[in-house]
């Protein structure tokens, strides 16, 4: 599916991070010694395992950071279905600058397309379902807009992206307000109009003071089948409802006909399989 650019200083600084830590003071000291300056080199990424990929935006920026003037023709989009063996672009430079960058563009696309490939199961797995799968915060420090764009690329549905995009209550806040509609309470005192107001609940009987308290969504959180079923009648469609806890690959159709919202899947970013891609000389 179309994936949102993201902004070219993050991925400029992602990726200026990357070959610091990857570089060292010294350089690419095996292709500096083997490789002549003048030397020329083609080739291609290929993907060797079917799936759905992403990372093509860092992955040319390191290439351009090590050969500004390499070739690069990019035959796929974020987002896209490819078939194990299929070229998603090919690159023509200098060949030192094109094996100092091979490592920080193959991390980026294996570790992207990566998730994008796992979020994609579970939004098939789901099918014909109203609910949407989310990310969470479970995310690698540092690489969350990355990791985001993945989820996105995958077809899944963006949650917040970080603290300060809507208030989520959780059983810690809870816990130190004194209640859930204590808790809700205070955060609808506290914001504006324009901000959204969640709570997680771990109990049915809480569902009634989130919703009177003036909770916009509410996360059920390791709800049973029958519980999620009850607190879907019991909602009325007056909120949103997240069901989060105990979802995987083998549950989460089950919890989507429920008729839940949302499912909020923390797997999507912290167990997602490295997909394999390859650079392939020409």
């Amino acid at each position: 599916m179309p994936v949102s650019p993201l902004p070219r200083f993050v991925v400029t600084d992602a990726v200026t991070r990357a070959f610091a830590e990857d570089q060292g003071g010294r350089g690419d000291v095996t292709s500096l010694a083997c490789i002549p300056e003048i030397q020329e080199a083609k080739f291609y990424f290929v993907a060797r395992e079917a799936g759905v990929i992403c990372g093509l935006q860092p992955a040319v920026e390191a290439i351009w950071q090590m050969d500004p003037d390499a070739l690069v023709n990019v035959q796929v989009r974020d987002g896209d279905s490819v078939k194990a063996g299929e070229v998603l672009a090919a690159v023509n430079g200098q060949a030192r600058a094109l094996l100092s960058a091979e490592r920080i563009a193959l991390n980026f696309l294996g570790r992207m397309s990566g998730i994008a490939t796992f979020t994609r199961r579970y939004v098939d797995a789901i099918s014909g379902t109203k609910a949407r799968i989310a990310h969470t915060r479970k995310t690698t420090p540092g690489f969350r807009a990355f990791e985001l764009q993945a989820v996105q690329a995958g077809g899944g549905a963006l949650h917040r992206y970080g603290l300060d995009d809507a208030i989520l209550i959780k059983d810690n806040h809870v816990a130190v307000c004194g209640g859930v509609a204590e808790a809700v309470k205070a955060a609808r005192d506290h914001a504006g109009h324009m901000t959204r107001v969640a709570v997680e609940i771990d109990r049915l009987d809480q569902l009634d003071a989130a919703i009177g308290a003036g909770a916009e969504s509410v996360l059920l959180d390791n709800f049973s089948l029958d519980d999620l079923r009850a607190a879907v009648a019991a909602a009325s469609g007056k909120v949103t409802l997240e069901a989060s806890g105990g979802v995987n690959l083998d549950t989460v159709r089950d919890i989507a006909q429920t008729g839940v919202d949302v499912i909020s899947v923390g797997a999507l970013t912290h167990s997602a399989p490295n997909f394999d891609i390859g650079l392939d000389e020409a």
